[in-house]
C-alpha cells in the first residue's frame, strides 16, 4: 500500500515561467560569457577580480585576458549545462548550484571592488550591472529546488 501511495505522486511541474526564466539566465550567461574573451571585457572585469580576496591571486599566475578566458568558459559551460538540464535532472541540480555560486561570487564585488557605491543626489547607488544577479540568483536556486525534486520523484 506505502509503494503505491508514492508511486502516485506526479513530477514537479515545470511551468512557462520556470522555463523563461532560465533561458534569460542562460542568455546572459552565454552573451556575457562570450563577451569574456574581448580585451574590453578582460580590462573592465580587472578590477573586480584584482580587488576580491577568493579571485585576486589569480592574476599572479596568470594574464589579464587569460584570467577573463576562464570567467567567460565557466559561463558558457554553466549556461550549457542549465539547458541540458531541461533534459537531465542531475546536470540541472549541479549546474544549478554552479550558476548560484557564480551569481553570490558577483554580488560580492559589491563589497570588496572599491568605488562600487556611490551617493548620487543623496541617493547611495551601486553599479547596477551588478545588482542584477540578485534576480539570477533567485532563478539559479529555482532551478536547484526544481530539480532537486524531479531527481527525488525518480528514486521514489
Amino acid at each position: 500500500m506505502e509503494s503505491l501511495r508514492t508511486n502516485t505522486v506526479a513530477p514537479p511541474a515545470t511551468t512557462v515561467g520556470y522555463k523563461l526564466g532560465v533561458f534569460g539566465v542562460v542568455l546572459v550567461l552565454l552573451w556575457i560569457g562570450i563577451f569574456k574573451f574581448t580585451p574590453t571585457e578582460a580590462a573592465a572585469i580587472e578590477p573586480l577580480i584584482k580587488n576580491h580576496p577568493l579571485m585576486g591571486w589569480t592574476y599572479h599566475f596568470f594574464s589579464v585576458q587569460t584570467v577573463s578566458n576562464l570567467v567567460g568558459l565557466s559561463e558558457i559551460v554553466v549556461a550549457i549545462g542549465l539547458i541540458y538540464g531541461f533534459f537531465n535532472p542531475r546536470v540541472g541540480y549541479f549546474s544549478g548550484l554552479i550558476a548560484s555560486a557564480i551569481f553570490i561570487m558577483t554580488l560580492s564585488f559589491l563589497f570588496t571592488t572599491p568605488n562600487t557605491w556611490k551617493i548620487v543626489d543623496s541617493v547611495p547607488v551601486a553599479n547596477f550591472f551588478l545588482v542584477k544577479d540578485i534576480l539570477f540568483l533567485a532563478i539559479a536556486i529555482m532551478v536547484v529546488e526544481h530539480n532537486k525534486k524531479l531527481l527525488a520523484y525518480k528514486l521514489q
